[in-house]
């Protein structure tokens, strides 16, 4: 069996980068970890080839060598999954389809002959076994039951262009100990976080180490620290691990807010060479947070869980959505003063989807607020329900406060605030090596943030500062400057489309009100 494992592109985000990628001569942030695990789970005697479509489009003569097209993708990745599949089906192709969009929307993928949904673990050997029985198509779901994921075999990086990727990916657990409504990861994955074992973890660094990649890695957990049991175990063998192999990866990861709670972990995270978390804040209004049951963000202070993680040494980063329900006006204006105030440089800021199938989803579909099915998981759509407050107060709100994040002099001035209290790192590799393009990047962002935009005169400044009072995190900090650049033309973009949108929805609201009016009888 011949496998064309395709990707399907993601569309311009908060995420993609694309303008700090350029300077270092990178396609994409991250790779398909997915599909590679999907080939390493199939038999090992059918042959793969990998296209991901973020990086280049599949060429004739690998569609031609291929029987069976498998897919992955997720919502935000809607539209080129639903061209590709009816692509690959004009060619005659069989096609497979699976990842979190199939999973949770599985009729909108209907064109694709196997549906191979759920954790792959258990579907994807019922889908190979029906392939042998000749079948031609099938739906292919785990039935509630969730893998024992230490039994997943090492993905298959070799089918990576690593010259392509600014990061790699890999994968400890699975699954959220919390209830977090809006959240799809828990619908996907359980509640009940499932590890894999350290020496599993270990093997795939192992394997991405013999292939040659020296560049940073990310954790894509959901919730790195969801059993700190476990990830404590992880910790303590891959310390060892680093130092045996002189440190040649930089980590980072998604974690709950109380990490802070735990120095030991934090510790442990920085000695193995961590340098940056993503924690989901989401709003400075605990009566929001409460609502939504993200309770574990309401025990203790959040501007002090953000000052403890930095001071320890990891660099943070967080997410924050303004329109839960209930929510009083403002809200905007809180998200950002936090930011400023806790220094957090790169705030994912977003309005609230209710995605599919969650908590969320079920109760406004009960009320009948959903506006859309599904969500655009993208900081350029709208809200895809009605919320509590007037929509167009929600988005102003937005539209202001991500403009006002991502002003480039605020940037710079917070970045280099949250790098001067950083903790610094306890190790630097020896196995890295300067390239040309990494000096070409440190001058063009030196030329165009130092001297060409009205950054010029914090840029130096902060720089020189950051040189004499925190001098091992400079390059780290360089690497965040160098994400300005990608910001500063995407709080544009989310501006023009937002405002575009609204505009036709007040006008849509405007036509209807004219034509209620006209049919109102005459009193």
């Amino acid at each position: 069996m011949r496998v064309l494992l395709l990707y399907p592109v993601f569309p311009q985000s908060f995420w993609s980068f694309e303008k700090a990628l350029q300077l270092v001569g990178r396609k994409a942030m991250l790779p398909p970890l997915g599909l590679i695990t999907v080939a390493a789970i199939l038999p090992q005697e059918w042959e793969f080839k990998l296209v991901d479509r973020n990086l280049r489009e599949a060429t004739e003569a690998e569609w031609d060598w291929a029987d069976l097209v498998i897919m992955s993708a997720m919502i935000v990745q809607k539209g080129d999954l639903l061209d590709q599949i009816r692509e690959a089906k004009r060619r005659g192709k069989k096609v497979a389809v699976g990842g979190p969009y199939a999973t949770a929307l599985p009729n909108e993928v209907a064109e694709a002959d196997y549906l191979i949904l759920d954790e792959g673990e258990i579907t994807l050997p019922m889908f190979v076994e029906a392939v042998q029985k000749g079948e031609t198509h099938g739906i292919y779901r785990a039935g509630g039951d969730r893998p024992d994921v230490s039994t997943t075999p090492i993905p298959r990086f070799d089918l990576l262009d690593f010259d392509a990727y600014d990061n790699m990916s890999v994968q400890f657990s699975r699954g959220c100990p919390f209830q977090c409504e809006f959240c799809d990861i828990i619908v996907l994955y359980g509640r009940k976080p499932r590890t894999k074992s350290p020496e599993q973890l270990l093997a795939e660094l192992d394997r991405l180490y013999e292939l040659g990649w020296r560049r940073s890695i990310f954790m894509v957990d959901d919730n790195f620290i969801g059993n700190k049991r476990n990830v404590k175990l992880l910790l303590k063998a891959l310390k060892e691990w680093m130092i045996e192999h002189e440190h040649p990866f930089s980590l980072s990861t998604e974690a709950s807010v109380d990490l802070a709670q735990d120095p030991e972990l934090m510790e442990m995270m920085v000695e193995c060479n961590f340098n940056s978390v993503f924690l989901g804040i989401e709003t400075p209004d605990e009566s929001s947070l409460t609502l939504t049951n993200k309770h574990q963000n309401t025990r203790d202070s959040l501007s002090d869980a953000v000052d403890a993680i930095a001071r320890k040494g990891l660099r943070v980063m967080a997410g924050f959505i303004i329109g839960f329900d209930g929510e009083t006006s403002g809200a905007g204006d809180r998200i950002v003063r936090f930011v400023e105030q806790t220094t957090i440089p790169i705030a994912i800021f977003s309005m609230l989807q209710a995605l599919p199938d969650t908590a969320l989803w079920h109760r406004l579909k009960k009320e009948g607020r959903l506006v859309e099915d599904v969500a655009n998981i993208n900081q350029t759509t709208l809200m895809n329900f009605v919320p509590t407050r007037p929509l167009e107060e929600v988005t102003r709100e937005y539209i202001d406060g991500f403009w006002r994040l991502y002003d480039p002099v605020n940037y710079l001035d917070r970045a280099y605030r949250h790098f001067m209290k950083l903790g610094a790192p306890r190790h630097r590799s020896k196995l890295r090596k300067v390239t040309w393009k990494v000096v070409q990047a440190f001058l063009t962002i030196c030329w165009r943030q130092g001297v060409v935009r009205e950054t010029r005169w914090i840029f130096w400044h902060h720089l020189f500062s950051i040189l004499r009072n925190n001098p091992k995190v400079v390059e780290h900090y360089l690497a965040v400057c160098a994400l300005n650049e990608h910001f500063y033309e995407y709080r544009q973009e989310v501006r023009t489309k937002i405002e575009a949108q609204l505009a036709d929805y007040l006008a849509r609201q405007r036509l209807e009100s004219s034509i209620e009016s006209v049919n109102a009888p005459v009193v």
